[in-house]
């Protein structure tokens, strides 16, 4: 991916796609572990991080900066940017590993969008 996650994107949150991706990632590790496949959804799962990452970027922008909340929310989307950075690794173990955390980091991000979306 080479845009940035914190570009403006002008495209709808698709629950039910981003929670399929998500879905599909986990269950990565349910059979012998395949270099492409989890490739594919680590793209797709980037995919969704660059849509839902600026969004909960703008929501943290709205709290007071120099609150534990604000702070603790900025450290958890720099965690989240740079794990979406990192190239999936060579390592079939070592990727799944990778996978997983970006799964569950789309669905944390997309837990987030949808409570405030609620709002």
């Amino acid at each position: 991916m080479d845009r940035p996650p914190d570009a403006t994107i002008d495209v709808p949150v698709d629950q039910d796609t981003i929670a399929a991706t998500i879905s599909r990632a986990l269950r990565t590790g349910s059979g012998p572990l395949n270099l492409d496949a989890m490739g594919d959804v680590a793209e797709g799962l980037r995919g969704h991080i660059a849509l839902l990452l600026p969004l909960a970027r703008e929501e943290a922008g709205r709290l007071w900066p120099g609150s534990i909340e604000a702070h603790r929310l900025r450290a958890r989307l720099d965690g989240i940017e740079q794990q979406y950075r990192r190239p999936l690794a060579p390592a079939p173990l070592a990727a799944h590993v990778q996978v997983q955390q970006l799964a569950r980091d789309c669905q944390w991000l997309l837990a987030r969008h949808m409570v405030e979306t609620r709002w």
